[in-house]
Parts: structure tokens; C-alpha cells; sequence
């Protein structure tokens, strides 16, 4: 027989906590093993019953589940839980294994459980791709962004992070790589032209002939052009036509 998922509840609303409840009470693999209803609870339990994945809500009164996560030390799968605006918003920066809006739909929950039943971890090759119209969240200098995908302009490569270059002149930088980036940004959208360059094709406004074969961009909103390396220019001519 295999172990039960041990499962802890963060949720301020008592009516939150409750729902979720009944939903993981009908999946045999779970055992609520807690619930906290404030940041501070919170650490007190996690600390308390060690589980194995933690369903978190973002908002709470002058603090964010984010914030909780910076307070723990803890190898539990982290699940937002959350009516957070009306984006299925990915929570990118922390690797969190899902993402679940209110109300939480019962089939999508279960298949998420089944990713920790058959010891999947958050990585790059089994998160969902990302689409269009996602918002994602990302960690900067201390402040949280949630930026939409179809707001991108570009995403750049900047020593160990990647910068991103946004249409509200928004300039931030993720902890994630270029290969991270290409792997789960749509295919169909964005277009990586330069080994350190990914870009937006609906923000391209010119492209013109450049030096030793390669080509240049020109995006709105970024006055510098951007070069299309050789080995690049057939994706973007894949893209374009």
C-alpha cells in the first residue's frame, strides 16, 4: 500500500479551507494532516507535521503566500490555491508544482496529486507550457511582479539571470535561463533569434539585412535593433510566413 499524501491547508477563509477539504477528503491518497489560516500558523505547522505538499492561497492580510515561502525550509510541493484575479497565473519563480484557481476544479486537482504519488518534481520537463494569455509571476529585488506573457517584448540573457522587457517599460530580472524560457514559452509566439535573445514576434515592426548574412529586428518599444544571428534566421523565417 502506498503512503498517504500528507497534505496541509494555508488559507485565510475558513469557506476556502472548508471546500478544499471536502474535494481532498474524496481522494484516497490524501491525509489532511492541518490547516493554518495565517503566514505565522502556517510555520508553526509545516514545522509541526512536516507534509509532504503544502495547498497555499496567495493573498492574506498584509502578507502573501510568497511571503511564507521565504520564511520555511521545507521539501513539501508547494500548490497555490487561489482567486487571484482571473489569470491562470504560474507561479514561475518558485517552482511551485501547480497552480489551482477557485473554485478548484476536482479532475484537475487529482491529476496534480498524481504527480507527487508517482514522484514527479517540478522541473522543466514536466511543467505545462505556458499560453498567451497566462500572467506569471516573478521575483525581483525583493518586489513581486505578475506579468502578463502577451505584455513581453523580449527576453534577454544577463549573466546567471535572464532579463525581461516589457510593453509598460517594465525591466525585470528571473532566475531562469534562456533554455528554460524557450522550452515553455509558446512556440508559435516567441522565437529565440541569438543564442542570449528571445523575442515577440507580435512586436516586430522591421526586419532588414544586416552584416556577414544576418539580419536585424526592429520591436516596438525597444529602440535599439537586435541582430538575428545566422543560425537563428531559419526559426524566425519559420514564425513569419
Amino acid at each position: 500500500m502506498k503512503t498517504a499524501i500528507k497534505a496541509l491547508i494555508v488559507d485565510d477563509e475558513e469557506l476556502a479551507r472548508s471546500d478544499l477539504r471536502a474535494l481532498l477528503s474524496e481522494i484516497p491518497m490524501v491525509e489532511i494532516v492541518g490547516e493554518a489560516n495565517s503566514i505565522k500558523a502556517a510555520i508553526e505547522a509545516i514545522d509541526k507535521y512536516k507534509p509532504d505538499v503544502i495547498f497555499l492561497d496567495i493573498q492574506f492580510p498584509r502578507e502573501t503566500g510568497f511571503d511564507l515561502l521565504d520564511k520555511i525550509d521545507t521539501k513539501a510541493k508547494i500548490i497555490f490555491v487561489t482567486a487571484f484575479d482571473k489569470y491562470a497565473i504560474r507561479a514561475f519563480e518558485v517552482n511551485a508544482l501547480d497552480y489551482l484557481i477557485k473554485p478548484v476544479d476536482p479532475e484537475r486537482l487529482a491529476l496534480t496529486l498524481e504527480r507527487i504519488d508517482n514522484n514527479s518534481n517540478p522541473t522543466k520537463e514536466n511543467l505545462a507550457d505556458f499560453s498567451y494569455t497566462d500572467t506569471i509571476f516573478i521575483e525581483h529585488l525583493n518586489k513581486f511582479y505578475f506579468v502578463k506573457l502577451n505584455s513581453i517584448i523580449m527576453i534577454s540573457a544577463s549573466g546567471p539571470y535572464t532579463e525581461i522587457t516589457t510593453s509598460n517599460d517594465l525591466k525585470i530580472l528571473a532566475h531562469k535561463s534562456m533554455t528554460e524560457w524557450e522550452t515553455r514559452l509558446p512556440k508559435n509566439i516567441f522565437v529565440r533569434i541569438h543564442r542570449s535573445t528571445i523575442i515577440n514576434i507580435d512586436f516586430i515592426e522591421k526586419m532588414d539585412k544586416w552584416f556577414k548574412y544576418s539580419y536585424r529586428v526592429f520591436l516596438k518599444g525597444i529602440e535599439e535593433p537586435q541582430t538575428i544571428s545566422r543560425r537563428y534566421i531559419a526559426n524566425i523565417r519559420e514564425r513569419m510566413t
